[in-house]
């Protein structure tokens, strides 16, 4: 838990890689792994769920921070919306893995984020989220080292049932 709470403290050094999140989030619980937050947007109130890996590999790199989101903006008409952040920029043109249990997910990415290929399958990842133990994210950095990181699903459900009502 003290290395979740330093990667969220973290993560208000690392704007520049969340210029989004910028805009003072306040925390509104924890569940499990899995913290909530919401802010205030141009557009209306913006809620999120975050987690970090608990496992990084390869050992060998520095990975920096890396974050596992789901948002829910009603202003935009965002509904579970998840996102995976790294600390460093993806392969160009290159995909992220998500995997939970025997589904997989691909991701398509745009500097250090990425989002669902596919929009239609978020609902379906949200499930498996909800029902698995763990979520493998497997992804190829900028410099063409293939990362690998495990992610909790523990509180997963309670952590997105608390933001399900934002507006």
């Amino acid at each position: 838990m003290r290395a979740f709470m330093a990667a969220v403290s973290g993560l208000v050094l690392a704007f520049g890689a969340l210029p989004a999140f910028a805009q003072s989030a306040t925390k509104i619980g924890q569940h499990n792994a899995w913290g909530t937050y919401s802010y205030q947007a141009g557009n209306g109130k913006v809620c999120y769920v975050l987690t970090v890996p608990t496992e990084k590999k390869p050992d060998s790199l520095d990975h920096g921070d890396i974050f596992f989101f789901v948002s829910q903006r009603p202003g935009q008409q965002v509904t579970y919306e998840p996102q995976f952040i790294a600390s460093y920029n993806f392969q160009e043109n290159s995909k992220v893995t998500v995997t939970v249990g025997a589904k997989s997910f691909s991701m398509f990415t745009k500097g250090k984020s990425a989002w669902v290929e596919n929009a239609a399958e978020e609902p379906q990842l949200i499930a498996a989220m909800k029902g698995g133990a763990d979520m493998k994210v497997a992804a190829k950095s900028g410099r063409g080292n293939p990362t690998n990181y495990t992610f909790s699903l523990k509180g997963i459900s309670a952590a997105l049932s608390s933001i399900a009502t934002c507006k």
